[in-house]
């Protein structure tokens, strides 16, 4: 399912016998969160959520638990990620610009 205005890189880097991943995820420009760990595992080993203020939530275990986001037409909109404390930040493109709120 495409969310419009995202936009993803995924780097990879030899790391002994193993190679690690990470994939840095944008919203509108803005980077919303950083997925990491080792391409032979099946999910992500840690995660990281962009706080609305700027900085960063502290890493979790596991990949990020996100939801995509509908408008009033049902359209997709953007999406929400869960924060370590439980809260969901929700982001959408609107005019260019990036909107995160609890």
């Amino acid at each position: 399912m495409a969310v419009p205005g995202l936009h993803a890189e995924f780097y990879r880097r030899p790391y002994g016998d193993r190679v690690a991943s990470v994939g840095r995820y944008w919203l509108g420009g803005q980077e919303v969160l950083l997925a990491w760990g080792y391409v032979d595992e099946q999910h992500c080993r840690h995660s990281v959520v962009r706080d609305p203020d700027g900085g960063w939530h502290h890493p979790s275990e596991g990949c990020p638990s996100v939801r995509v986001e509908r408008d009033d037409t049902d359209a997709v909109a953007g999406l929400s990620v869960l924060t370590p404390n439980g809260e969901w930040l929700i982001y959408t493109v609107d005019r260019g610009v990036v909107a995160a709120h609890a």
